[in-house]
């Protein structure tokens, strides 16, 4: 009896600790439940991109769990409009709450994009005093020495007044002290970020130039960032000016990314990303998403071609292995690429087979959209490749898709001729004279005869009487229907 009474306040307790547990287990759920029940949204249509927000455990057969950053598709919705039907990158189909999940969106801040948002270029002293005023301690930008051409100046406000720190230039890296030393001002900084180092506060908040967006927040807002953790690095297939084209893993995906490590050559690229996450075709490479490193890397990962570029691909097969039909394929494939493009405003700029991808399972698309732009806007010259662009673009600066529409019939000749360079034995200087004149290159040896009159039409001088990619396509698929590529 004695055993029985001394026991009475411990059963007590255990009791109300596994009621606690209940209570708060139930709690949880409700809140789990509120918390995907309590957003009233306009529907997204069938086809919608998401990128997950947070983990999510399914309950029941019907629901799709997922993890943090997953991309998912929306292929329905239920009679709950804050949940829908959807499927995940392996096909596996089910339920998920809507506010778990974000829209993925098209970036389009373009030249806004900034990796140095706090960096206002040529202003002076006294005009970087007056950008960090009112004082606060840890405001900063930085800009361009007025007194040391070359150097850069870091403002810093603190205590009341900013003070200015020259940043050297000397064999390739910047430094404060001469002491430690960094590769870019990205890196600069980042490393003043995390602690004083000798200035006079560690920097806090950055003053943004006016109009610019940092490009990190923009990709993290539209869902386009990607975890650098969860990217594995494999192996270099590329190098150029920019930096490397790698394989790599992305939660087991193989992927292909572009590693970029240079300041202005990243700013380049980070508009290349915003456009890609605008377009979204069967030929096109689809961007997967931009990861940006505060140290000044730039990674940006596209599904992986296997096959390499569509030049290498013909040179490397040529006719023993290459049919008619195949060629005639991989010309729809562009053609339907940039029909796409046509549809959306975008001109491309930079078409030829050089920048177009095979994959594995033979698809050609189109890649590279360093220089693509909405239609209508004017393009320095003086880096495009002359072989492939149109006279009006090259004269007058002139872009439009009537001018992809001749680099897209230079592209036909490359194809049907397994990738020789465009206007054999001519020298470049006399391209332009010529083609100005009205000529046109021969018909590639064995290229069917209605092949080599969509690459004459397509070669029109007079650029309202050239096709559209639409009529294009059409041509493309009567002569596939009726084999008269044959």
């Amino acid at each position: 009896m004695l055993i029985y009474l001394n026991c009475r306040p411990f059963l007590k307790c255990l009791l109300c600790v596994i009621l606690t547990l209940l209570q708060l287990n139930f709690s949880l759920e409700c809140q789990r439940r509120h918390k995907c029940n309590s957003l009233v949204q306009v529907p997204w249509l069938p086809g919608t991109e998401c990128v997950a927000k947070y983990n999510f455990q399914s309950t029941n057969e019907q629901d799709l769990p997922f993890c943090k950053g997953d991309v998912l598709t929306i292929i329905g919705v239920t009679r709950d409009p804050n949940w829908y039907k959807a499927k995940n990158t392996v096909g596996r189909e089910g339920t998920i709450p809507a506010n778990y999940v974000q829209k993925r969106e098209g970036v389009k801040s373009g030249g806004k994009l900034s990796l140095m948002p706090w960096f206002h270029g040529k202003i002076t002293r006294e005009q970087a005093e007056l950008l960090l005023y009112p004082p606060e301690t840890g405001l900063f930008l930085a800009r361009e020495s007025t007194n040391y051409p070359g150097d850069y100046t870091l403002c810093v406000s603190c205590d009341g007044k900013v003070e200015h720190y020259r940043i050297i230039y000397h064999n390739g890296k910047l430094s404060i002290d001469e002491e430690e030393f960094f590769q870019n001002l990205m890196q600069l900084v980042e490393h003043y970020t995390k602690d004083a180092d000798g200035l006079c506060t560690r920097l806090i908040k950055p003053k943004l130039m006016e109009g610019t967006v940092a490009a990190q927040d923009e990709f993290s807002r539209s869902g386009w960032a990607l975890n650098r953790k969860e990217l594995k690095l494999i192996q270099t297939i590329g190098k150029g000016e920019f930096g490397d084209v790698m394989v790599g893993d992305y939660r087991g995906t193989k992927v292909a990314v572009k590693c970029i490590k240079h300041d202005a050559t990243a700013q380049a690229f980070i508009a290349e990303a915003s456009v890609m996450t605008q377009l979204r075709h069967n030929n096109l490479v689809q961007l997967l998403g931009v990861i940006v490193e505060e140290r000044g890397s730039l990674y940006i990962v596209t599904e992986y071609m296997a096959k390499g570029s569509l030049v290498d691909y013909l040179r490397s097969r040529g006719r023993t292995v290459l049919g008619g039909d195949c060629l005639l394929k991989f010309s729809l494939d562009v053609c339907e690429a940039m029909e796409y493009l046509e549809a959306n405003n975008f001109v491309h700029r930079d078409l030829a087979a050089r920048n177009v991808l095979v994959s594995d399972d033979n698809i050609a698309k189109v890649s590279d959209f360093g220089l693509t732009k909405e239609a209508s806007s004017t393009q320095d010259t003086a880096k495009l490749p002359v072989k492939w662009t149109s006279p009006e673009a090259l004269r007058e600066k002139r872009f439009s898709t009537k001018s992809d529409v001749w680099s897209y019939g230079i592209l036909l000749w490359e194809i049907y001729s397994f990738g020789r360079v465009p206007y054999p034995r001519i020298p470049l200087k006399e391209v332009v004279p010529r083609v100005e004149k009205g000529y046109k290159m021969d018909a590639p040896d064995g290229c069917p005869v209605v092949v080599y009159d969509v690459m004459k039409q397509c070669w029109t001088l007079d650029v309202g009487l050239r096709p559209s990619f639409r009529m294009l396509r059409d041509k493309l698929s009567h002569i596939r229907a009726k084999e008269l590529y044959l």
